[in-house]
């Protein structure tokens, strides 16, 4: 499956639940998503936890 039916896809979810739970339901979706991203990306090997975690304490720069 390419990136662009994923994003199609995605955006569909997103734009049915804005308009069938309003604004704070879309938000609470949006917010676990992400979380389910990165949680994948994580499990996968892809994501440096300990690197974002020094970049945000600032014991590292990002760039």
């Amino acid at each position: 499956m390419s990136y662009t039916v994923v994003g199609m896809a995605v955006g569909a979810v997103l734009a049915w639940t804005a308009l069938t739970y309003r604004f704070w339901g879309f938000l609470i979706m949006v917010i676990f998503l992400a979380a389910g991203a990165l949680c994948g990306r994580a499990a996968e090997g892809k994501l440096d936890l300990r690197g974002i975690r020094d970049a945000l304490t600032g014991r590292r720069s990002s760039s």
